[in-house]
């Protein structure tokens, strides 16, 4: 008995000069307060000693939310040091998904191939997107960004010095699901992290702008290396590209060799009492599941129509609108110079506007564009018309990975936007090889219903969203 009157209990307070003890007889009659208290003295003993584990998932919600300023791009000189390498990086992730469009003609050409067999190129990195999905939260988790820096990097220069040696279709068909994991994590990653910062629809806006900026030379260089010159061989560009990756790994490793799982793991720890995997309540607890399953297929419709367009693009103008090699190459090159001008410029109009009307706006007029694009069969008019709508789809995907990250609490961003982006990526390996296996029977000219209808689902799934709060920066 004197012990426990000696013990300095935490349930004591100092009133005066003596201890005094509090009555704990309704920790018993209060089943689910006592409950809470033994879980939160288990888990505050186990967080250390099992790093295999995210040792924050058990944590309790905190009992109160202190006011945490967001970060900014260049609130010290490792944070700008860091937002310039997730740039380089989606300079990368842009050439590679751009590229494809540029070299579909060359491919089948080089390979002897139909449409439907060539087209696996865009289906293959499906693959790799959904294994991305499914490990992101890990690698965070273990390795936090470190880990990313290192793997996304690394598998873009695994896949692309296989591709230089131009090895049988089969290989190469494999050789993307590497490139494409690579692409999912670190898309994933800088989208999460960029989302939370200070002005997030400007920085994202760049962000993007850089993979559009990757997008705009990609087929640019391929196109020229191929048509123009020496008329170099179609594998030939990915020697650029190894150069572009080994750029890539030194950046993010220099920038990010800190960021390590321990600090991920204190930086986002969990807001909710939930015993559910981060995952898990993501995917499946409401009301988060709802934002993240409409994020992903907007997502997942977005990108499909961004790379389907892109990539076929240039078959298009060829085969439909009659243009020459060079001339055709250049429409995907404004095509996706468009979506890097209009990262920039709308991601400043964005949030004057309001994400979910500016959003509307955006597609309407993206529609009307593409009605044009379909049926005006004039080379100069489907040019102009699809370096427009390159403009307005732009700032499509930061404007959602925005909303996810005020939808959703701070520890489910990672993995949300992370299981949205890899789903947007799935888009981007569907939505081109479905075109290319029904223009196998029908013709390429299938591309501008199939766009259309793709547009009108993803303006539905955005009214669908719940009400976006405003975050004050």
């Amino acid at each position: 008995m004197s012990t426990h009157q000696n013990g300095g209990s935490t349930t004591c307070v100092v009133e005066s000069p003596r201890i005094e003890l509090h009555d704990l007889s309704h920790y018993i009659t209060n089943p689910p307060d006592a409950k809470l208290q033994i879980k939160q003295s288990a888990n505050v003993g186990m967080s250390k000693g099992n790093d295999s584990n995210d040792v924050v998932e058990g944590l309790p919600s905190p009992t109160t939310q202190p006011d945490e300023k967001p970060e900014r791009w260049n609130a010290s000189r490792l944070n700008l040091f860091r937002t310039l390498a997730a740039f380089w990086s989606f300079i990368v992730m842009g050439a590679n998904d751009a590229a494809y469009g540029a070299l579909i003609p060359y491919l089948q050409e080089y390979y002897h191939l139909t449409f439907v067999v060539i087209s696996l190129v865009f289906l293959s990195p499906l693959v790799g997107y959904t294994a991305s999905a499914l490990l992101n939260n890990t690698i965070h988790l273990k390795f936090g960004q470190r880990g990313v820096a290192f793997l996304s990097p690394g598998c873009h220069i695994i896949a692309y010095v296989i591709i230089a040696v131009h090895p049988p279709y089969p290989v190469l068909v494999v050789v993307f699901m590497i490139a494409g994991f690579g692409n999912g994590l670190a898309d994933a990653a800088w989208n999460a992290w960029i989302g939370n910062m200070a002005n997030a629809n400007e920085v994202l806006g760049f962000l993007h702008g850089f993979y559009g900026l990757g997008a705009v030379f990609s087929p640019l260089i391929a196109t020229t290396m191929i048509t123009k010159g020496q008329r170099l061989p179609w594998y030939t560009f990915y020697y650029v590209m190894i150069g572009l990756a080994a750029i890539e790994l030194t950046t993010s490793m220099a920038a990010f060799w800190k960021a390590t799982g321990e600090v991920f793991r204190e930086q986002n720890e969990r807001t909710s009492d939930s015993t559910d995997s981060r995952m898990k309540e993501a995917l499946i607890r409401m009301p988060y599941a709802r934002t993240t399953w409409i994020c992903a297929m907007f997502l997942l419709g977005y990108v499909g129509i961004e790379v389907a367009l892109g990539g076929w693009i240039v078959k298009f103008m060829l085969e439909v609108r009659n243009g020459g090699d060079f001339a055709s190459g250049m429409v995907a090159t404004g095509y996706w110079m468009g979506i890097t001008v209009g990262r920039v410029i709308l991601g400043f109009v964005t949030p004057r506007i309001g994400e979910k009307l500016a959003i509307i706006i955006y597609l309407a007029l993206t529609m009307v564009l593409e009605l044009i694009f379909w049926l005006v069969p004039q080379f100069y008019v489907s040019a102009v018309a699809v370096s427009f709508q390159g403009f307005l789809m732009g700032p499509l995907f930061p404007a959602a990975v925005v909303v996810a990250t005020r939808l959703l609490p701070k520890h489910l961003h990672v993995s949300a936007i992370g299981f949205a982006a890899a789903i947007g990526g799935s888009g981007a390996a569907i939505f081109p090889f479905a075109v290319g296996g029904i223009a196998q029977t029908r013709g390429v000219k299938v591309l501008q219903p199939i766009v259309l209808a793709l547009l009108a689902a993803i303006l539905g799934l955005w009214v669908c969203l719940p009400r976006i709060r405003r975050k004050t920066e």
